[in-house]
């Protein structure tokens, strides 16, 4: 927190309702849970599948991010298998990393989006996808996704955000096919055919706005629920005092499991804004649900492009788990899923598929009741 990377809190907006008519934020630069990915302009893929067994996997998060120290836009995709066998595998897992240079926004966009611009969301920006400083109070997306209070009346909302963003069917996986308009009849049948999780918007706040708003009755709450799921000792664990961060923090002497501990400070953080969906900070520190393994740095793979270190960009939360909603019946388990990207955020000329991250799976401590 203090002296570190700011953290970023995705909480879930409104459906996302179709048709809607298109407006000035791509559909790539939407940020949102569930629905078919839209990729960056010049970026084609097919839907990832499950290496353990095999099923279309299913997007769970689009998230653009660009950088400030990078030309391009930038877009995340997380996607998981819905075959409850799997919820756990890393191999089930799947996060994308796409970009597109301004050159090429420059030379092949069109003029509904000729006036978007990328912005450094950690930094200077005040929200993602934020739009050209040239036009401030035009800016739609920071009305949608930016540090601002909630509008107050929810047709206003409505109306702002059937104003912002594309149909969302016209933008599933774009098929292979030089052809714009069988590409996009192709890939609105498939987006009806195959099933996903309900879309919603992501909008985002600062944590540091609700560091004031600590909800304790809720943390210990959720405390006690998990000490009767769990049979531990609740006294133990909430005579833990904290002093602050990192290494200020202390606690009293005890013989309370680490991952207990852990599961602790992960409830304790959370309850500032138990609703968060998605924690986002570029280069910081992850919340741990569980104690990780003690070589976990060393394990995460060096970019398989360029061969730079990877760095830890965000994460998922648990309450994103009972948001996930479809007409399937579909649901995916977990208990954070964190995901770490190239610190380079490399990107080869010209290349058109979108390149693997790596992510990393916790299962809900609850999940192990039932194994």
């Amino acid at each position: 927190m203090a002296g570190g990377p700011p953290v970023l809190l995705g909480l879930r907006d409104a459906a996302m309702a179709g048709p809607v008519p298109a407006g000035p934020l791509p559909a790539w630069a939407t940020n949102k849970l569930g629905g078919t990915a839209d990729w960056v302009p010049a970026v084609r893929a097919g839907p990832p599948r499950c290496a353990r067994c095999g099923r279309a996997l299913l997007l769970l998060v689009q998230v653009y991010c660009p950088l400030e120290r990078g030309p391009a836009h930038r877009a995340l995709h997380v996607f998981a298998c819905a075959a409850p066998r799997c919820w756990g595998a890393a191999r089930s897992w799947k996060v994308l990393r796409s970009q597109y240079s301004q050159a090429q926004d420059e030379q092949s966009r069109d003029k509904q989006e000729s006036n978007f611009a990328a912005k450094d969301w950690c930094e200077d920006a005040d929200d993602w996808g934020a739009c050209d400083g040239a036009e401030p109070p035009a800016c739609a997306s920071l009305e949608l996704l930016g540090l601002k209070e909630a509008v107050s009346s929810e047709v206003e909302c409505a109306s702002q955000l059937q104003q912002l963003h594309l149909c969302e069917p016209a933008h599933g996986p774009a098929p292979q096919d030089t052809h714009p308009a069988a590409s996009e009849e192709i890939a609105m049948a498939v987006a009806e055919s195959a099933p996903v999780f309900q879309p919603f918007y992501i909008n985002v706040v600062d944590e540091e706005d609700y560091m004031g708003l600590l909800d304790t009755d809720h943390a210990d709450k959720l405390l006690k629920e998990y000490q009767q799921r769990e049979c531990v000792d609740l006294e133990q664990m909430m005579s833990e005092s904290f002093a602050g961060e990192g290494g200020n923090e202390k606690y009293e002497k005890s013989e309370v499991k680490s991952w207990d501990y852990t599961f602790h400070k992960f409830m304790k953080r959370i309850s500032m804004c138990p609703e968060q969906i998605l924690r986002y900070s570029w280069d910081g520190q992850p919340l741990f649900i569980t104690c990780p393994p003690a070589n976990l740095d060393r394990d995460i793979p060096a970019c398989s492009n360029c061969g730079s270190s990877r760095v830890f960009e965000f994460q998922l939360m648990p309450t994103l788990v009972s948001m996930l909603q479809s007409d399937s019946d579909l649901s995916v388990e977990f208990g954070t899923v964190i995901v770490y990207t190239c610190e380079r955020s490399c990107w080869p000329t010209n290349h058109q598929t979108p390149l693997e991250e790596f992510i990393f799976v916790q299962e809900d401590p609850d999940q192990r009741l039932f194994k």
